[in-house]
């Protein structure tokens, strides 16, 4: 389900090395994302759907690469968000794979190694 302007989750931070070639990116990922910008201009915001993309510098304390959280997208169309993401540099990390309730699910990695859940939901009946 899309966020609302009451969801919890605020923002999700991705860490990479490069943050300006990511925050490019996640705003072709993104293409409804707007861009945010800020002074000093050290790392990339992207505002979408009531939710704040920030793409920071990764470090010592957090680096860059699947560590155990994966956030998911709503997505309609599995199969061809999968090929449109790898098309701009990404690829498939786990699945496709069904899950309960008839919806489907992958993860597909940024060019930087971060996982992207995709959820697509069961058709209707």
């Amino acid at each position: 389900m899309p966020p609302t302007p009451d969801s919890p989750i605020i923002a999700v931070m991705i860490h990479v090395a490069d943050w300006r070639a990511a925050t490019t990116w996640y705003a072709q990922a993104f293409p409804h994302a707007r861009r945010v910008m800020h002074e000093p201009d050290d790392f990339g915001h992207l505002q979408l759907d009531g939710l704040s993309l920030e793409i920071v510098p990764c470090d010592t304390k957090v680096g860059q690469g699947p560590a155990g959280t994966v956030v998911y997208w709503h997505v309609a169309d599995l199969p061809g968000e999968v090929q449109r993401l790898t098309a701009l540099g990404a690829r498939l990390y786990r699945g496709p794979m069904a899950i309960e309730g008839g919806e489907w699910i992958c993860q597909v990695q940024d060019p930087w190694g971060n996982c992207m859940g995709l959820r697509q939901p069961a058709p209707l009946a």
